[in-house]
């Protein structure tokens, strides 16, 4: 089992969803105590609506998946808290005083919210960590490896800079919110690749994810720098993307530089295929959730041997140490791979892609 050390370094794992290898797992049935049955209530705490994935994915997929594991009759209890973290510390409250049995929290700020994750834990309600790492006395932790999401933005700017590219060339590097400790690991994977390669001549961080803060970033950056002299962005996720392109555009930039994303929205992709943003991170969404939907489960329900093969990593958050983790790999989606990610997956079929305006790109990228 390895440790990840979250604010330092993460690693890739495979995953299986199949089981996730609870065959080998260690340990035999003697260790489950079973302590509900499949009539249990799965709090779903979600950060935020700007990005499409949690109301599109997340959410229904976590829902459809307890449903299947526990003959449906468990229920998923959903609360968004729409990017304000004392509202989610209220929404948590309400799940505890509810007495959900247990509690998948993506937070909005990872430490705020670290006494209600302490008061859920004090009122017997496991609470575990989905695709943010919240402080508190959290029991497990599943998202995406994080650094490598960086990493994986960081080589792929740089080869789409070609092959002269030179220490001398600026970028802007627009990261995301402070408040999300995921934003400070994208980082920390992108300037692993970047130093020392390029001057990164601007560098934000984007208060709550906003696409409108990140244009206005951007407006700052190009009238700093100016326009000509930026040869690439990089963009932490799909939708600051689509405000960096904006701000370049409204400065009269028609040829735009390689600027990259995270999360494959659907306008993202659109993008790629016309040539406006060079890449976005695709992560299988239904990966994770459903194997967070498992470990929920598995957790409730005393399931020790399975639970421990979902988790087979170990994390430490700022205030607590060996957090059993689950790190789900990911891809660069570029023009090239579309085909065989988002569109092989089930994500978004050729059609939602080449509508009207980008039938002509669909053409000359093979889609349709």
């Amino acid at each position: 089992m390895r440790r990840i050390a979250m604010t330092v370094a993460a690693s890739t794992l495979t995953l299986s969803l199949a089981g996730c290898g609870v065959l080998d797992a260690a340990g035999d049935s003697s260790d489950a105590s079973p302590t509900k049955g499949n009539d249990i209530k799965v709090g779903l705490l979600l950060p935020e609506k700007k990005n499409s994935r949690y109301e599109k994915f997340d959410y229904p997929i976590i829902r459809d998946k307890v449903a299947a594991l526990t003959r449906k009759q468990g229920k998923v209890v959903y609360a968004n808290a729409e990017q304000d973290a004392d509202k989610q510390e209220s929404q948590l409250e309400k799940m505890v005083a509810d007495s959900v049995d247990v509690i998948l929290l993506d937070a909005v700020d990872s430490k705020a919210i670290a006494g209600a994750v302490q008061r859920a834990k004090d009122a017997g309600i496991p609470v575990i960590a989905y695709d943010r790492l919240a402080e508190g006395p959290i029991d497990a932790y599943i998202s995406f490896d994080n650094e490598l999401v960086g990493e994986v933005q960081g080589r792929t700017l740089l080869d789409a800079m070609g092959p002269k590219v030179d220490s001398s060339d600026k970028i802007v590097m627009m990261n995301g919110s402070p408040t999300d400790p995921n934003a400070g690991q994208f980082k920390d994977g992108a300037t692993s690749e970047l130093e020392g390669k390029v001057t990164i001549a601007k560098s934000y961080d984007t208060a709550d994810w906003d696409p409108k803060n990140a244009q206005a970033n951007m407006t700052e950056a190009i009238n700093s720098v100016g326009a000509d002299n930026i040869v690439a962005v990089y963009s932490a996720n799909d939708a600051m993307a689509g405000g960096i392109i904006k701000a370049l555009q409204a400065a009269g930039v028609t040829d735009l530089p390689p600027i990259t994303g995270q999360d494959a929205e659907l306008d993202a992709v659109q993008r790629i295929v016309a040539g406006e943003q060079y890449m976005s991170v695709y992560k299988s969404y239904p990966a994770e959730a459903e194997a967070a939907a498992e470990m929920a489960v598995a957790r409730v329900q005393g399931r020790d041997i399975q639970f421990d093969a979902l988790t087979r990593d170990k994390v430490d958050s700022p205030t607590h140490e060996d957090i059993p983790a689950q790190l789900v790999s990911v891809i660069a989606l570029t023009r090239e791979n579309i085909t065989d990610t988002v569109i092989a997956d089930g994500i978004y079929k050729v059609s939602d892609i080449c509508t009207d305006e980008y039938k002509d790109d669909c053409a000359s990228a093979n889609l349709g």
